[in-house]
């Protein structure tokens, strides 16, 4: 199944809807697209799961990230809507219902536009980048809800050892 992320502005929300897979291959360009449009100045994101047939760590961990940034901005939301029982199970399992809204049900959604897949670059420079942003989302899971340090804590280890030896290896 071919995944991807579409994205899309109507008013003052940002729509994401994920098609397929919600994983660290996606990861890292929703980070950055979700990262501009802060910097634009929009503080509500509705992330559309309705045809999302899986998610891991690495991308509930960056949907973590964005409603931990907007915390921190004192204002904005992180909305899911179309959430099934199998997300919301995963969701509410590493306390991100504490950080966002889960909702069922949907409301009526923009034009969306597919998300840009970012070209490889060299392959070391992409594996550390892809590191990094693994890192950054587990991380983001740690803080979301302290009680994921213990089930991630192999995880962050093996990602910080990953991205110490990397630089080396040139």
């Amino acid at each position: 199944m071919q995944s991807s992320i579409q994205v899309g502005v109507n008013g003052q929300a940002v729509w994401v809807k994920v098609e397929g897979k919600g994983n660290f291959l996606n990861s890292g360009n929703l980070k950055e697209f979700a990262k501009e449009m802060v910097n634009r100045g929009y503080r509500e994101f509705v992330v559309d799961l309705e045809n999302c047939a899986m998610m891991d760590s690495t991308f509930m961990g960056t949907l973590a990230g964005v409603a931990l940034r907007l915390k921190e901005l004192g204002h904005g939301h992180l909305h899911v809507i179309h959430c099934g029982q199998r997300s919301r199970d995963l969701l509410t399992g590493l306390g991100l219902d504490q950080i966002f809204h889960i909702h069922t049900e949907g409301t009526g959604t923009p034009d969306y536009h597919e998300l840009p897949n970012t070209p490889p670059g060299e392959p070391s420079v992409q594996k550390q980048r892809q590191a990094q942003q693994m890192l950054d989302a587990h991380e983001a899971l740690c803080e979301a809800a302290p009680e994921n340090f213990s089930r991630f804590k192999d995880v962050l280890d093996y990602l910080k050892q990953d991205l110490q030896q990397e630089p080396a290896k040139k």
